[in-house]
């Protein structure tokens, strides 16, 4: 019996994190495009690790999943569509709190936070969170619930045991990336 659990756990954990991973490194690629594409001021890594992830988009992306997303999957497309509104303004409050929070954290660990520039919007708390990015978050976040996460959920659950491996993997180059971004 327990080691049913415990396998069950294991395959629950290896899915969530594969999420993590994903939605990490698609926040990286978001950063870099508006970096380098919208805003043209050239090519940094944006991540606060070496490796093209963002962490803090992999835990926005888990909070819009166990917040949020157990609220619309598996529901008829009318609820889906009728609470959409629901929904944007559900990630737009969840990334905002998120993005705050981890602006402290990075202060406290770096002695500042990686999107300073928040201080240059009109509508902004201490340059940590602003209203232009909050919307976009709860746009990108409703997006991304309802397109790419259906299609992830898919492709994570094709896996099948691999996804194990692949995930403990990643969480090794993980966590190596975080102790070599500790001691450089």
């Amino acid at each position: 019996m327990k080691n049913k659990i415990m396998a069950k756990f294991i395959e629950a954990g290896s899915e969530y994190f594969l999420y993590f991973f994903a939605y990490s490194v698609i926040g990286w690629c978001y950063e870099v495009f508006l970096e380098t594409v919208v805003y043209k001021w050239g090519f940094s890594n944006r991540g606060v690790l070496f490796g093209p992830y963002c962490p803090v988009y992999g835990f926005g992306m888990l909070l819009f999943i166990f917040t949020i997303y157990r609220f619309i999957n598996n529901k008829s497309l009318k609820i889906r569509v009728l609470m959409i509104p629901l929904v944007i303004v559900g990630c737009a409050l969840i990334a905002t709190a998120v993005e705050l929070v981890t602006s402290y954290i990075c202060e406290i660990f770096t002695g500042s936070w990686p999107w300073q520039t928040y201080i240059n919007y009109s509508i902004n708390f201490q340059g940590r969170i602003a209203l232009s990015p909050s919307i976009r978050f709860g746009l990108g976040g409703a997006l991304f619930l309802y397109i790419v996460q259906p299609i992830l959920s898919y492709a994570v659950k094709r896996l099948g045991n691999s996804k194990t491996i692949i995930a403990a993997i990643l969480i090794l180059l993980m966590m190596i990336d975080f102790v070599l971004t500790i001691i450089i």
